[in-house]
Order: C-alpha cells, then sequence, then structure tokens
C-alpha cells in the first residue's frame, strides 16, 4: 500500500472509544463508554481533529466505512516476535515450553538476515490483525533489536522493545553477559530510544536467566535514560516460581526480586502475574508497574487462572496482551475472548467494554501513552482500525438479533478475530487493507 495519505481525512463509520474505565460494572452501568454510530472522524496531518455527525466540507477526502466498526488500534502490551516460528507448538509447559522450541527458535536471530526476514513478517502480522502498538521482546542478539526497530520505524509504528538479557540458565547462543549487554543495550538507546515513535524498554527475560549483576545494570541504564522502560516476566507459572524462590532465597517473592534490584517502576511491564499474593499487588500500585494479561497464552501453557479483578482491587494496573508464541494468535480480539474465559472461571463477568478498554485507552494510559495513542481524542495520533461487524453468515444472524450495543460488541468479540478488520491505519497513513498484497511498505 502507499506509505502516503492526503493531508485531511474523514472516516465515516460506527465510532468507539471510552474516556474513562468502564471496571466491572454491568454493562448498563459502565462508565466512559463513548459511542457514535455513523459519525465522521476526522484526521489532520495523522493527527485527530475531531469527531463530528455533518458531513464534512469538500476540503477533506471523505472515506466512507459506514456500518462499519472504528475502534482506535489495538495495543498488545507483551509479544515475542521471534516467536512466530515456534507457535501452536505441543505439549508443555512454560519451562519445557523454553528449552524445547522457544530457545532454538531464537538462536537463528543471530543471523542479520534472519533477523530483518522476521522483523518484517512480525510488524506486517501485528498491522494484519489490527495491532498498531506493541511492547515486544525480540532476542538477546543486538541485530534482532535493530532490525525490529527499523521495521517499525518504516512503518510509522509506536513500537517498545529492547534487547533481551540474559546471562545464565540458557543455551549457548543466547546467553550474553553484563559488559557486553550494557554496550549493546547503550547502543541501541542511543540510536534508537526517543526516535520517531520508538522506546526503549530493558528487557530482563525473566529473574533466572539474568544475575544479580545483569538486573542491577539494567536498573543503572534504566535510571539513566528518562522515558525508558523495563519489560520482564513474572510468577506465570507454578515451576517457575518455586524456582525463583530457590534461587533468590532472600526475597520475599518472585516480584519482590524485580523490586530488590530496583526494576519496579511506573513504566515496568510485567507479563503474566498469576501467582501474586495482596502484598505484591499492593507493590504494584506503589510502583506504578502494570501486568500484561496473556489469557490465550495462559491457557494454552495450562499456566493458571489471573485473578484480574482482586489485582485491580488493590490498585494495579491490568493491560492486555497476546504473548505469542505462548498464545496461539497475534488476534487481539481473541485474546480478549479468552479473557472473558478466564474471568468466567474465576467467577467474573468481564464485559466487551472493560476488555476493548484494557487493548487500547487503559493500555495507552499504562504506558504513559494516553496523549499520543488509544482513543479518538483531539490530538491523539491516528492510529485507527477499521472493523467489520461481521464475516460469514453465522456472524451476521447473531449481529441482527443483538438487542443494544454491548450485545454486539460482545458477539464482535466472542466470534470475530482478525478475518473482520478491513482497514489498518498508523498516524493516518493507511498500512493494511483487506484483500489487498502490497502491505507495510
Amino acid at each position: 500500500m502507499n506509505a502516503t495519505s492526503p493531508r485531511r481525512i474523514a472516516l465515516r463509520g460506527d465510532l468507539l472509544d471510552f474516556d474513562a474505565d468502564p471496571g466491572f460494572a454491568a454493562p448498563a452501568h459502565a462508565p466512559g463508554v463513548r459511542f457514535r454510530p455513523d459519525h465522521w472522524l476526522l484526521i489532520d496531518d495523522g493527527r485527530v481533529a475531531g469527531v463530528q455527525a455533518e458531513e464534512p466540507d469538500a476540503g477533506w477526502t471523505r472515506i466512507d466505512h459506514r456500518g462499519r466498526l472504528v475502534l482506535p488500534g489495538f495495543i498488545d502490551t507483551h509479544v515475542h516476535s521471534p516467536q512466530l516460528d515456534v507457535i501452536a507448538s505441543y505439549g508443555t509447559e512454560l519451562l519445557e515450553w523454553l528449552n524445547t522450541y522457544t530457545f532454538p527458535a531464537e538462536r537463528r536471530y543471530a543471523d542479520p538476515v534472519v533477523a530483518a526476514a522476521g522483523a518484517e513478517r512480525f510488524v506486517d502480522a501485528l498491522l494484519a490483525h489490527g495491532t498498531t502498538a506493541a511492547v515486544v521482546f525480540p532476542t538477546v542478539h543486538k541485530v534482532s533489536a535493530d532490525a525490529l526497530f527499523a521495521s517499525a520505524e518504516r512503518r510509522g509504528m509506536r513500537l517498545v522493545a529492547g534487547k533481551v538479557l540474559m546471562d545464565r540458565h540458557a543455551p549457548d547462543g543466547l546467553r550474553d553477559d553484563v559488559a557486553s549487554a550494557e554496550r549493546d543495550c547503550v547502543d541501541l538507546i542511543g540510536r534508537w530510544h526517543g526516535r520517531g515513535r520508538l522506546a526503549y524498554a530493558l528487557t530482563v527475560r525473566f529473574a533466572p536467566t539474568s544475575t544479580s549483576a545483569q538486573m542491577d545494570m539494567a536498573a543503572d541504564l534504566l535510571a539513566a535514560h528518562p522515558g525508558t522502560y523495563m519489560q520482564t516476566h513474572v510468577a506465570e507459572n507454578r515451576d517457575e516460581v518455586r524456582w525463583v524462590g530457590e534461587l533468590f532465597p532472600q526475597a520475599r517473592s518472585y516480584l519482590d526480586v524485580y523490586h530488590r534490584h530496583r526494576l519496579l517502576n511506573e513504566r515496568a511491564v510485567l507479563a503474566h502475574g498469576i501467582w501474586l499474593d495482596d502484598t505484591d499487588r499492593v507493590l504494584l500500585r506503589e510502583t506504578g508497574a502494570q501486568v500484561a494479561h496473556s489469557p490465550s497464552s495462559n491457557l494454552f501453557l495450562g499456566s493458571g487462572l489471573f485473578d484480574w479483578l482482586g489485582a485491580e482491587g488493590q490498585g494495579a494496573q491490568v493491560t492486555l496482551a497476546t504473548d505469542v508464541g505462548g498464545g496461539t494468535s497475534l488476534s487481539m480480539i481473541r485474546t480478549l475472548a479468552d479473557a472473558y474465559k478466564v474471568q468466567a472461571m474465576r467467577g467474573v463477568k468481564l464485559t466487551a467494554y472493560k476488555a476493548v478498554y484494557g487493548a487500547t485507552r487503559g493500555a495507552a494510559k499504562a504506558l504513559h501513552l494516553a496523549g499520543e495513542i488509544g482513543s479518538f481524542d483531539a490530538g491523539t495520533l491516528a492510529d485507527v482500525c477499521v472493523w467489520d461487524w461481521s464475516a460469514t453468515p453465522l456472524q451476521a444472524h447473531r449481529m441482527s438479533l443483538a438487542q443494544d450495543l454491548h450485545e454486539k460488541l460482545f458477539a464482535w468479540m466472542t466470534l470475530g478475530d482478525e478475518r473482520l478488520l478491513h482497514t489498518a491505519y498508523v498516524a493516518g497513513v493507511p498500512r493494511y487493507q483487506k484483500d489487498q498484497k502490497d502491505q507495510g511498505t
């Protein structure tokens, strides 16, 4: 597709975004829902200029998506770019999964040709699934982070990433050391952090694969470079939690390991967080760190059922993530549907409003990016996705019977997937369109 777009465009469709957290309130009483059917979204030079019911004048290039759902682009807060190579692999829990599938796949990304091809495939796949911003793990290899940043930059995407840190308990070809990792991170920060829409994340894979010295180095860089993020995994699997307890007997909990190493702050993104207790959740609140809930992965790897209500009840922030390849799809729609199932198993009813909020404005807020993405507020960058309400006769029939917006949105979320995506815009530029082969360049 063309990487340019008219300066002033107007999209017509059923606009849905949020101006507050709907919480776990019943659909009829959920705050913050901002639904404007058959309205125009005005985009001026890549930014949202406003929303109106009246047809704009001839100064705007008008694009009619009447009858389609228009949402802010989804934000995936935890995903592994090289793990598309092992998505849908059979029969393991977390630690065996890493050794059997993940580590062999990631070792190949030391090859610049493999890293570049993988990065291109990954960012195009994100866009084809309606995800316009993401927090991403590449591999331990510096070249994999360079390739990922370069691919995202060419598409104008908001991306948070950083080379993975692993200096122990990993196979040959996937270990670094403190000194080399520091040099690589400093170079990558200097080249990519704050460039366009890119940000660097100090990326501790998880506590078992980093020594205390490496985590301390990451904390020093985090403090020295304002606006950088920290991403890692925490309390995903019970065997993993036991292992961390053996490796760090002085820590109160798995989360406390990161806290003791000064890695928890308002820009810390911790994937999973299933096996946390109330003290941990209070620590999340006090530090401002977020949990990237990855329901599809948690179900697929048999990791456990995340207590979303309990986490937010203690003031922790929760966002949504695919965690591919532990998760089985880059589709945030499928992820939202799995989040509903996980919460249902805990006796909690997750509304479609809360789910979509968590993957749009809620994620943007937790990442301190609400002024840029996640809503149709004036001045935000126009990362916008246009969706069909249905793609099959069965879906269309179900939609025709919906009595209100929430019933329709819930059926869309539960029955849908990436095949519903019509067009994805990044900063007002179309980067994916259904049935067009030349995408993402």
